[in-house]
């Protein structure tokens, strides 16, 4: 399926001189004299090789076509992760580094989406938000609490987040996962 340049986003896989690549980053652009473009930063998927292009709209970029499966994390062995396929009940083992920083929030059982192209796995989906305990953090301090600063604290799966100075060790708050920040406390 070919999609315009300045259509491409983060998480798309693309064929690029020949290569199937995940799009790490995209990054609209418009500078001030000359057309709009898209600036993309990608990783070739066969060798991890990085590229950085720029796409206008009028260019026309081949997505790849991937199938996406409803699997469960079931847990971690070694260096990588393994899936369940909610259908077929078959294992999939999945390198820890394919889903990156978000691994940490990975729980058995947590229902997630993995991305194949022929077969072979390129990504893995979480969910939006999850709920996490806060392992550690600064005592509020009186009056603190009516501003809006924020203090840094570190959830049992090791995450650091900044959260409002009102919350305190133990307390579950719901945390974004893509970006790993703090939503909201989590209603019990």
């Amino acid at each position: 399926m070919k999609i315009a340049g300045n259509a491409i986003r983060q998480g798309m896989v693309i064929m690029y001189k020949e290569k199937l690549c995940l799009v790490i980053k995209a990054e609209h652009r418009t500078p001030g004299n000359l057309r709009a473009f898209n600036q993309i930063e990608m990783q070739d998927i066969q060798n991890g090789t990085k590229y950085n292009d720029r796409f206008s709209a009028s260019e026309m970029v081949e997505r790849a076509r991937l199938e996406q499966k409803d699997h469960q994390f079931l847990y971690e062995e070694g260096e990588h992760l393994v899936f369940m396929d909610s259908e077929s009940y078959e294992q999939t083992h999945i390198l820890k580094n394919l889903v990156g920083e978000q691994a940490a929030f990975l729980e058995p059982n947590m229902k997630v989406i993995v991305e194949t192209h022929e077969g072979r796995p390129l990504s893995v989906e979480l969910p939006e938000t999850t709920i996490a305990t806060i392992k550690q953090t600064e005592p509020t301090t009186k009056g603190q609490t009516a501003s809006s600063s924020y203090k840094p604290a570190i959830l049992e799966n090791g995450v650091r987040v900044m959260i409002p100075p009102y919350l305190g060790e133990g307390e579950r708050i719901v945390v974004r996962i893509a970006d790993q920040e703090y939503v909201e406390r989590a209603k019990e």
